[in-house]
Order: structure tokens, then sequence, then C-alpha cells
């Protein structure tokens, strides 16, 4: 394996996930660029005033760090992860753009991401929306203290079209509510070896743990 995803939703733990297999397997990581986004605190705000320059941001900012970490992996690690995949930029912007904005974005969109690399392995933990909320407000980011359950679902119902569609790589779906693989490391193991030890067709694949 030469390139790993690992998604979910808001509070689902794909970075800590990410984080703690590239320790483990001495992997390069390469975590979403948001903390310093201005746009991030004003967004949860006032959505609807910039979602768009927010989109765009975005969309700019991953373009540009997996087409340079992609091309910059180096021999000192044995494979690239990413808490994020290029199609997330499309997932979030339907779901907060609206109209000619939408279609704008979606054009920008559609012409940069043919260029973009593909995953061996597409990981997405799911987490029902109770427990995202949980999550997030266990870890007390003052930014997103505006997040809603109903914006939470919404994701959720984007992720699951991007995830129904025809990919060239095989996609994974584990669901994580019954384990806790940041304080139970037997359920770490165990994520880990269906991740890394089991062989996966193309198309969807389900696991619950």
């Amino acid at each position: 394996m030469q390139f790993l995803v690992i998604e979910g939703n808001i509070g689902a733990g794909k970075t800590t996930l990410s984080g703690m297999v590239a320790e483990e397997f001495n992997a390069k990581l390469v975590l979403e660029q948001f903390a310093d986004n201005p746009f991030l605190p004003k967004f949860y705000e006032n959505q609807e005033r910039y979602s768009f320059p927010l989109e765009l941001s975005f969309l700019a900012d991953r373009y540009r760090q997996i087409k340079k970490e992609i091309l910059n992996l180096d021999l000192f690690h044995s494979f690239l992860i990413s808490d994020y995949y290029f199609s997330k930029t499309a997932i979030f912007a339907q779901n907060t753009l609206q109209g000619n904005e939408y279609h704008l974005f979606r054009q920008i969109f559609d012409m940069v991401s043919e260029s973009m690399p593909k995953p061996d392995l597409y990981v997405y933990l799911h987490a029902d929306v109770n427990r995202l909320m949980k999550n997030i407000a266990s870890r007390g980011r003052d930014y997103e203290k505006h997040i809603t359950s109903e914006y939470l679902s919404k994701i959720e119902k984007g992720y699951f079209s991007f995830l129904k569609q025809k990919h060239p790589f095989p996609v994974l779906i584990i669901d994580i509510n019954n384990i806790d693989f940041v304080q139970n490391h037997d359920e770490y193991q165990l994520l880990k070896t269906a991740i890394f030890d089991q062989k996966y067709e193309l198309g969807i694949n389900r696991l619950i743990l």
C-alpha cells in the first residue's frame, strides 16, 4: 500500500487514527490544514455569507497539499496516509453552497480533481450523530461550538452519496459506534487489522466492529 485515506464525519476520529497508524508504521502523515483558515470561524457563525470563500480556500489548500506530498514522498517513509481525500471538498460544498455558487464551484472542482492521485484504500469511519456531537464537545474547539446535529446529518448524507458512486479504488466503511480505539488498545489493534490484513475489492466493503 502506497496511499491510504482515512475519512469520516466531523468528530469521527479520522485524524487521531491517522496519526496513530502513521506513528506505528513510520508513514508520511498528511493532515488537513484547517486550523489556520481565516474563514472557518466566520463560517460557523454565518454560513450563508462565508460558505463560498471557505470552500474555495479549502479546494485550493487541499489540491496544493496533496499534490505536493504525493510528489515528495521520500524513501524514509513506508507509505502515505491522509485524514482526508480531495472529494471531501465537493461533499462539504454541496451542503453549504447554493445555486450559482455551487455550480461555479463544481466546475472548478471537476477541472482539478481529474489529476488528483487515487488511494490504494479509502477508509470511512462511521459513527452516529449523537456520538459525533459528544466527541466534538469533549475536544472543546471554540470554532466548532456552533456545529449542530442537523449539519452533521447533512454531511453524513453527502458522504453516503459519494460512497455509493463508482470509484477506481476499494472503499471500506467501518462502523465504529461500539469501539473506542483511542482508549482501548485491543480495539485499536482490531481496527488496524481490518485495514491492513484484509484484501478488499473495488466498490464498497462494509464492516462492523
